[in-house]
């Protein structure tokens, strides 16, 4: 499959690596997945067109997001939230008339699995400890500050029970420090080895 952006911002926006991405999801052909850190939607929507591909709909995707445009998270180093291109910023505001960093929108966009879908609006700090779930592959994406990441680490790797796989982003970002330090802590405290994939994933398997 390849990687399709859907007129939306997306974090996997380099030459080929949202195709790369998805090959890695492929490897492992989850029916279960937790996304943190939603954004726009496009990751969650390719990752939901290929495990439907997969397994049609005997699948489950369940996003984290903030989904919040304040200023309070700004530590976390977030991604620009406003288009370059007019033609989008033309088309959210007056033809779909949505932001597309919100709830709504997101699950305007992923509307053709909405029996598959559960998108949960909240920090991660605190929606991880809240929430019983049992899933095949967890990609990390959200905030970047280190105790958010360490946080989505350690409840990944409890939601995983022992079996699956973690794919964390961001690894080689200059301004996302917090992210190297959370997982070569977590990897060193747990005794297990990551994976840096095409230089920007590290990638835990447990399978």
């Amino acid at each position: 499959m390849k990687y399709k952006k859907y007129f939306r911002k997306t974090s996997l926006k380099q030459k080929n690596i949202g195709d790369l991405f998805l090959e890695e999801i492929q490897k492992y052909n989850p029916k279960s997945f937790l996304e943190i850190g939603v954004f726009h939607g496009v990751t969650a929507r390719n990752v939901c067109e290929l495990m439907n591909k997969n397994h049609g709909q005997d699948f489950s995707y369940t996003g984290i997001d903030i989904f919040d445009e304040g200023d309070e998270y700004k530590d976390e180093v977030a991604p620009v939230k406003t288009f370059n291109n007019p033609l989008k910023n033309f088309y959210f505001k007056y033809i779909k008339k949505q932001n597309p960093y919100s709830l709504e929108a997101v699950e305007d966009l992923l509307s053709k699995f909405k029996k598959n879908i559960t998108l949960l609006k909240g920090n991660s700090n605190e929606v991880l400890k809240n929430i019983e779930l049992e899933v095949d592959f967890i990609f990390i994406d959200g905030g970047h500050e280190y105790n958010t990441v360490k946080n989505d680490l350690v409840h990944s790797y409890r939601l995983l029970k022992n079996k699956g796989t973690i794919l964390c982003d961001d690894l080689n970002l200059s301004q996302a420090l917090g992210v190297r330090q959370a997982i070569k802590e977590f990897s060193d405290e747990n005794k297990i080895k990551y994976e840096i994939i095409h230089e920007r994933f590290a990638k835990f398997n447990f399978n």
